[in-house]
């Protein structure tokens, strides 16, 4: 199985922000608000940069789950073995996963610490079995 990271309403956000940043850093530059030199326009071009940067990996970012692995790609890929995982936690905003996407915070059995988005309702029910399963299997 495997899905969007992301709900649409939030990559419509990034984009937005990252669009409105663009054109106001470009306005500035027009404007000569910015001196034309690298010292005072380089750090707003490094922040810009970064934030599409995000935005990329926001547009871009999957998450999959099959029998044996849980994996995401973000801006450093996550993977972790079903097998090897001693707790798992779905967190959501109710009544806000259009726009903020549920996570799976998991912890694997060596202290590994990982946090999964997903924003397809299938993938947040084979989360919440997961979470659980586990939960379950540890009880006493």
């Amino acid at each position: 199985m495997e899905c969007s990271a992301f709900t649409k309403p939030f990559k419509a956000l990034a984009v937005l922000l990252v669009s409105s940043a663009l054109i106001w850093g470009w306005r500035m530059w027009v404007d000569g608000v910015l001196e034309a030199s690298w010292r005072s326009s380089g750090w707003l071009l490094a922040a810009l940069i970064m934030m599409a940067y995000t935005e990329w990996h926001i547009l871009k970012g999957k998450t999959s789950l099959d029998s044996t692995t849980l994996k995401q790609t973000w801006m450093w890929n996550k993977q972790v073995s079903v097998q090897d995982l001693a707790y798992a936690r779905l967190f959501r905003v109710r009544g806000l996963d259009w726009l903020i996407a549920p996570r799976l915070y998991v912890k694997t059995h060596s202290g590994k610490m990982a946090a999964f988005y997903a924003a397809d309702p299938f993938m947040l029910a084979e989360f919440k079995r997961l979470a659980i399963e586990l939960q379950q299997k540890t009880a006493p």
